[in-house]
C-alpha cells in the first residue's frame, strides 16, 4: 500500500502528457511507496503508456491510475472564465484530490492565474493567513538554498502580509532544508533602515517585535545568491522579477559557456579538460533543479511548475511535492501561525 498519493495535472503546460508523463514514470521509479493519480484526457494518457509498451501486467500501472478529464484550462484562459466554465478540467479535478483529502499534494505546469484561483477557491487559506504566497529555493554560494516569496500570487503586499510570509519560509525552510533557525530578510533597495517603502518599513517593525521568526533585517538584490540569509520575503511583483532575471541570467552563462567553447580546436579540447568542472557548476546553477515553487498558506500541498519545464524539471517539481507532503508543511505553517497569534495577544 503507498505511502502518500501525488496528483499531477498531466495536461498543463505547453507541451502536456509528451512532457509530463515521462517525468510521472520516473517519479513511480523512483518513489515505489507513491501512488500517482493522472489527472487528464485518458486517450492522450493511455497514449503515452502504449509508446513505451506498459500494460496492466506491469505492476507499475497499478500506482498510476488516470483519472479522466473532458477539459483543459489553457495557458490564455482568465483565471475568472476557469473559475466559472472549466469545472471538469484536469486542473480543478486535480486540487479537489487534495480537498477531498485523496492526494496529499498536487503538481501542475498549467495556467498559473487559475492555478492559484482554483486552488485558493477549493482549498482556502490557513487561519491567520490573509494571502497564499509563491515561494522557490534558489541557489547561493553557501551550504543551504535560499527561500525567495513571493514570486507573484501577489503583486501588492501589506506589511502584515510580509510578516506573514516570513514565518511561513522560515517553516518551509525548516521543514525542508532542515535549517534549525532559518534567517529571515526582507528585500529592500539598501540596508539602511531609510530606505524602503512604507509596506516595507512597516513590515521591518512588525518582524522585529516578533520573538518567533529570526529575522536578520534587509538584503539587496545583490545578496539574495550570497547566503546572506535563509528566506528573503517581498511582494510578488519584485519577487517575480528576481525570479525570471536570475533564471535567464543563468541560461545566458549556460549558453554562452558552451558557445565559447566550440569556436576552435583549441577551445574545444580546453572544454573537454574542463568538463568534470563545467558538470559541477552546471548541475548547480542549472534552473530545471530548481523548478517547482511552492504557493503555501493553503490547505494542502499546490506545487507550480514552468509552463515550458522539461521532463526533467517537472520531475523535480513532483519531488518537491513529495517531500512537503512527507513533511506535512501547512500543518506546520498553522501551528507557526497560532504560536504568532498568540504572542500578538
Amino acid at each position: 500500500m503507498s505511502e502518500l498519493t501525488i496528483a499531477l495535472d498531466m495536461m498543463g503546460g505547453d507541451i502536456g502528457p509528451p512532457v509530463t508523463f515521462p517525468a510521472a514514470l520516473k517519479a513511480a521509479q523512483a518513489y515505489p511507496d507513491v501512488t500517482f493519480l493522472l489527472f487528464g484526457h485518458q486517450d492522450a494518457i493511455q497514449h503515452e503508456f502504449k509508446k513505451r509498451n506498459i500494460s496492466e501486467s506491469d505492476g507499475i500501472m497499478s500506482r498510476m491510475p488516470i483519472v479522466h478529464c473532458e477539459e483543459v484550462v489553457g495557458m490564455g484562459d482568465s483565471p475568472a472564465s476557469v473559475l466559472r466554465n472549466k469545472k471538469q478540467s484536469s486542473m480543478r479535478k486535480m486540487i479537489e484530490s487534495v480537498e477531498q483529502n485523496n492526494a496529499q499534494a498536487c503538481v501542475s505546469s498549467g495556467n498559473t492565474g487559475a492555478l492559484m484561483a482554483l486552488a485558493y477557491y477549493r482549498l482556502k487559506t490557513l487561519s491567520g493567513i490573509d494571502r497564499p504566497a509563491l515561494v522557490s529555493r534558489m541557489p547561493t554560494a553557501g551550504q543551504h538554498r535560499v527561500f525567495l516569496l513571493d514570486l507573484g500570487a501577489n503583486v501588492t503586499c501589506t506589511a502584515e502580509t510580509l510578516f506573514q510570509y516570513g514565518v511561513m519560509g522560515s517553516v518551509l525552510a525548516q521543514q525542508v532544508a532542515q535549517i534549525e533557525k532559518p534567517r529571515v530578510a526582507l528585500l529592500n533597495v539598501g540596508e539602511e533602515d531609510i530606505k524602503g517603502n512604507a509596506q516595507v518599513k512597516m513590515a521591518d517593525q512588525i518582524f522585529k517585535n516578533a520573538n518567533s521568526v529570526n529575522y536578520i533585517g534587509y538584503v539587496e538584490g545583490t545578496e539574495i545568491f550570497s547566503d546572506a540569509a535563509d528566506v528573503i520575503v517581498t511582494d510578488g511583483f519584485t519577487g517575480n522579477i528576481a525570479l525570471k532575471s536570475s533564471e535567464g541570467l543563468a541560461k545566458l552563462v549556460i549558453n554562452e559557456v558552451k558557445r565559447q567553447s566550440q569556436k576552435s580546436f583549441l577551445t574545444r579540447m580546453m572544454a573537454r579538460a574542463a568538463m568534470p568542472l563545467l558538470k559541477k557548476i552546471y548541475n548547480r546553477v542549472n534552473p530545471d533543479q530548481y523548478n517547482g515553487a511552492s504557493l503555501i498558506g493553503l490547505r494542502g500541498t499546490v506545487i507550480k511548475s514552468h509552463g515550458n519545464a522539461s521532463s526533467d524539471a517537472f520531475y523535480y517539481a513532483i519531488g518537491l511535492a513529495i517531500q512537503e507532503a512527507r513533511m506535512q508543511v501547512p500543518e506546520k505553517i498553522k501551528a507557526s501561525i497560532e504560536t504568532v497569534l498568540l504572542e500578538q495577544i
